[in-house]
């Protein structure tokens, strides 16, 4: 305590630190002019203790480009009490950790709406019908505006492009004409560039208003021959720019909008009521007034509210929308179904184990939004990028002009022309799209797949794994062992079955349920035991009727002294060489009997070890049997590499090892007793079993249990990562190619040089097509599920 309170002490700034251990509360006078929330957090995070923040997702509207991320995440970072700010251009969300000590939701409103954006509000509120007429009132604006802009500013193109002779000064009635079009079109682009300059930003609306900014003026100054002459008429160019960059943004909007579909079609399996019986009556509520242990009733055709278990009934349901398995899944009482999911054929009652954010439903949401807004590394070259794109091209246009005008003494129209051109066909926004788009699309792809991704980090590394190790039970074998050999030495079988099942009844190890189950299949009843005590990895001991029963590997029966004839040895051997678990039985001090334990291996585990080594993983099989069995199953499988005899505890060091010999290591296993193991790894891959997953585990989770997934889900991050690499490649390209065509580079030499129209137009489609690319992720299949996947 004294240390944590004298760490926040020593910062300048800081009056006084009170720490209270009883609420786990300091209290620290300061001030803010000398010192922020942030120093203060690093200070007790330095001293060794933690702090405890809160997170939220807010939904943003009016984002145009990659500096409107920036712009909005400065504006939210200057707020006191903001830890972390992450902003989604291609969601339009910014995903906000916070000290709710320091800052609210109503400051970051109010920040946000400051600088000149839309605050739609907090992710898990009911807004998704404002967000709705928010995004659809926008998108009627933008095809209205770019509408009426192409009706006009076509016609006076080609106005300008016809021999013919008026009556009348055709720059007045091109003045006349252009000019409410003109001010209606571009009013949004100019709105946003007095917007960022207010802030002391420079975005692509100061750029693009610039552009037709220049284009309108010069196009009056020409008209009254004010330093200019009547050459210099761009209205129709004016109207055309405007037109385009309203077109392209028009197109960006839509193509945006249809990235997160995958976490819209999740949301939308969430119904909005529930029949629940109440006083013997069924009654309809809203799903938010569904408490834990109602009796909720769910009649065919219905989708479950909430999670629960089966209490009356039983039915078929479809849990494709969730495990993307589409066989319908036969549940009777006692069996466990999840919200979301579909009841087929008859009426089932269920008892309510988890409601609201609590259900599956909602975890896999939240999962798929959090790892939505997370970024890649490689997003970190865009952003780098984009923070200096706008100087660069500024000082373009300006040394265009320059050079044409004044060095090479072209005319003042030439120079303006590309200085115009510069300014309009330079887009950073593509480079902004190209990561969150794809990110956005593959992560919501791979729910719909049943492969959960929780971070972009994950996409990643998952592309340059060299090694996977999967744990064997309940991963690579079904994790419900069986007795296959009873070998009692000196008592009958049904005794000793008698005595371990007694024993074994007290802990939930697979090999002691599969110990218990034998015994009930035999009609065996276990006895009472006494003084249960674990040796872990090793085997259990007990006394029953009183005497010392223990039950373990020869591990634990060298510890205790405990010897055996060689031919005890030698079966055990045989057996294990069968692939076979073994367990040795001592009773008070003699040994007593053998029991062999097999675990049958999961249908898809060959393929899966088949299609990754055709993949050139190396797969490794981690397991606490012993060397023989290990071998004995790893043969079966295909898988060359064992690590045996290895306590659960030790399987993170065992993946330490592997990595300080330069492998990227995945880990498969089932979050339940491997979680240090899934920590450790650069992948840590938590498999499921249907709609029973362990969410929190492991930084991709896979809810079916089908061990393919492993291999798909490498294939995503896969096909993830070349798409961005792809849309990052296409904006870089083109704008290393077109903004020196636009300056005017090839026009010595072919005279070729964009009008600034055209310009306008390949700004506006180059946006389109990263989208576009991203979009075309929402069709892929992995090809190992390629066969027999009907969706």
């Amino acid at each position: 305590m004294i240390k944590y309170e004298k760490s926040l002490s020593n910062l300048g700034g800081v009056t006084s630190a009170k720490v209270n251990l009883g609420n786990e509360k300091a209290v620290v006078e300061y001030n803010p002019v000398k010192v922020k929330l942030l120093d203060l957090e690093k200070a007790v995070l330095d001293a060794g203790y933690g702090i405890i923040n809160e997170k939220v997702i807010i939904r943003i509207g009016g984002m145009t480009c990659a500096m409107c991320v920036k712009t909005i995440e400065n504006a939210l970072k200057k707020l006191d009490g903001i830890l972390d700010v992450n902003v989604n251009l291609s969601a339009e969300k910014a995903y906000i950790t916070y000290n709710s000590k320091g800052t609210s939701v109503t400051d970051m409103k109010k920040a946000i709406e400051n600088t000149g954006y839309q605050y739609l509000g907090v992710e898990g509120e009911e807004i998704e019908d404002l967000e709705k007429k928010v995004r659809e009132k926008e998108l009627r604006e933008k095809r209205n505006r770019f509408i009426v802009g192409f009706a006009i500013g076509i016609p006076l193109m080609i106005l300008m492009y016809l021999p013919l002779h008026f009556p009348f000064p055709i720059a007045y009635f091109m003045l006349i004409v252009s000019t409410p079009v003109f001010i209606y079109v571009s009013y949004p682009i100019f709105r946003a560039a007095y917007r960022a300059l207010k802030n002391r930003n420079l975005n692509m609306d100061v750029m693009y208003s610039m552009g037709i900014g220049v284009a309108y003026v010069a196009s009056i100054l020409g008209t009254f021959e004010l330093l200019l002459s009547k050459e210099f008429l761009f209205y129709e160019t004016a109207v055309m720019l405007a037109s385009f960059l309203t077109f392209g943004r028009y197109l960006e909007a839509r193509a945006k909008g249809k990235t997160s579909e995958a976490i819209k079609k999740l949301m939308g399996l969430r119904p909005k009521t529930a029949i629940i019986v109440r006083n013997n009556d069924e009654i309809e509520v809203a799903i938010e007034d569904v408490q834990i242990n109602d009796i909720v009733v769910v009649k065919p055709g219905e989708k479950f509210s909430v999670d629960g278990d089966v209490i009356e009934g039983e039915s078929y349901v479809d849990e494709s929308m969730i495990t993307g398995e589409p066989i319908p899944t036969l549940k009777k009482k006692g069996d466990r179904v999840v919200g979301g999911t579909l009841n087929k054929n008859s009426v089932i009652k269920l008892k309510a184990t988890k409601i609201g954010k609590d259900t599956v439903l909602a975890q896999i949401i939240n999962l798929v939004e959090k790892a939505q807004g997370s970024k890649p590394p490689v997003q970190r070259i865009a952003d780098r990028v984009v923070s200096y794109f706008i100087p660069t091209v500024l000082s373009i246009a300006i040394l265009s002009f320059v050079f044409w005008y004044i060095i090479l003494d072209s005319t003042l129209l030439f120079a303006l022309t590309r200085l115009i051109s510069v300014l309009v066909i330079a887009c950073p926004c593509a480079l902004g799209l190209a990561t969150p788009t794809a990110v956005t699309v593959g992560i919501g792809r791979g729910a719909e797949l049943g492969i959960l991704i929780k971070k972009g980090e994950a996409l990643e590394i998952s592309q340059r794994l060299t090694t996977i190790v999967f744990d064997k039970t309940g991963t690579l074998t079904r994790g419900k062992p069986e007795v296959t050999d009873i070998i009692s030495i000196g008592i009958d079988d049904k005794n000793l079955l008698r005595l371990v099942a007694s024993v074994e009844k007290n802990s939930q190890h697979p090999l002691a349920e599969a110990i218990v189950r034998k015994a009930q299949e035999e009609d065996i009843e276990p006895e009472e035991s006494v003084g249960f005590d674990t040796f872990e990895g090793k085997g259990v001991i007990a006394k029953v009727e009183g005497k010392d029963v223990l039950i373990g590997n020869r591990v634990l029966l060298k510890e205790r002294n405990i010897s055996y004839p060689e031919e005890i040895e030698e079966k055990a051997f045989q057996l294990e060489s069968e692939g076979k678990t073994v367990i040795l039985i001592a009773l008070t001090n003699n040994i007593c009997g053998i029991i062999a334990i097999a675990d049958t291996l999961k249908d898809e585990t060959k393929n899966a070890i088949r299609v990754l080594k055709k993949m050139r993983f190396i797969p490794i099989m981690i397991t606490g049997d012993n060397k023989r069995t290990a071998d004995a199953i790893a043969k079966q499988i295909g898988i060359k590499n064992v690590l045996a005899e290895v306590l659960p505890q030790d399987k993170a060091n065992e993946v330490k090892k592997l990595q300080r010999k330069g492998e990227i290591v995945a880990f498969v296993g089932d979050g339940i007793n491997d979680a240090p193991a899934l920590a450790q790894a650069d992948v840590g891959i938590a498999i499921g079993s249907g709609t029973d997953v362990a969410i929190e585990s492991g930084e991709i989770v896979l809810i079916k249990d089908d061990l393919k997934d492993v291999a798909a889900a490498i294939q995503l991050s896969k096909k993830v990562m070349s798409r961005i690499k792809q849309n990052l490649f296409w904006a870089f390209a083109y704008n290393t190619a077109l903004i020196p065509v636009a300056a005017g580079i090839l026009y010595p030499f072919f005279r070729i040089g964009f009008k600034p129209e055209f310009a306008g137009l390949a700004m506006a489609l180059s946006s389109v097509t990263v989208v576009t690319l991203s979009l075309m992720l929402k069709r892929y299949v992995p090809p190992v599920k390629k066969k027999g996947l009907k969706r």
